[in-house]
């Protein structure tokens, strides 16, 4: 049987550490690893699912809205990873968003975001970091809490923006303890989920290690 191919996208330059972890996240379950950068024509490329990383806040204009701060944009990042998702979405092929990937999927599917996060926090610190020092709540039922198993789990943020209007089919599957959204799903796909937090920072942890091998499998049955 054939390996699935899973593209990778993030930006031109830099990024080495999410794009290396997802890597190995995506060959630890038997799956090809496709790096994916500004520029490329991807009707050229040839992939069976998408993992779309973390990095720069997405630009404002994407969802219709003026900047309320003022963070380093990538406009060609934007582009190339608004085209992969709405190739994904077009071709119903498995998608994995993680932070900026699930707010610019969010965004593809007419939501909105929070472009400042500091307000919202009360129960939660503003820190960024790696480490799993957060709480996750995935809602009940929630395609989420059935693959990670729990009511409630650790995990890192290294984000400063946050889904708010929640996209057209999307459904909120976690949030944190001050209620602000961590995942996003779609239950009619096979497999279309956007978390904040960063897995691939988390392979260690066989729940998070889950997430790839739900999205690969998908992938794979699609073969």
């Amino acid at each position: 049987m054939s390996k699935p191919v899973i593209a990778i996208t993030g930006p031109r330059r830099g990024a080495f550490g999410p794009r290396f972890m997802v890597s190995c996240a995506v060959r630890w379950y038997g799956a090809t690893p496709l790096q994916v950068r500004p520029g490329e024509d991807i009707t050229e490329l040839r992939y069976d699912a998408v993992v779309v990383t973390g990095g720069h806040d997405i630009d404002p204009v994407l969802y219709a809205e003026e900047p309320e701060v003022h963070p380093k944009y990538d406009p060609e990042r934007d582009t190339l990873e608004s085209a992969v998702i709405d190739d994904a979405l077009i071709r119903g092929l498995p998608l994995l968003g993680i932070c900026r990937g699930a707010q610019l999927l969010n965004a593809r599917r007419g939501g909105n975001l929070f472009q400042d996060l500091k307000s919202k926090r009360q129960l939660t610190s503003n820190r960024r970091t790696l480490l799993p020092l957060k709480t996750l709540l995935p809602e009940s039922g929630s395609y989420l809490a059935n693959l990670l198993r729990t009511e409630r789990c650790r995990i890192n943020s290294l984000h400063n923006q946050a889904i708010d209007r929640v996209g057209t089919d999307l459904l909120v599957s976690a949030r944190d303890l001050d209620g602000i959204v961590q995942a996003v799903e779609d239950p009619g796909r096979a497999f279309l989920i956007g978390v904040q937090w960063h897995p691939e920072f988390l392979l260690f942890n066989g729940r998070q290690r889950r997430l790839f091998g739900a999205l690969i499998q998908a992938a794979r049955e699609r073969l």
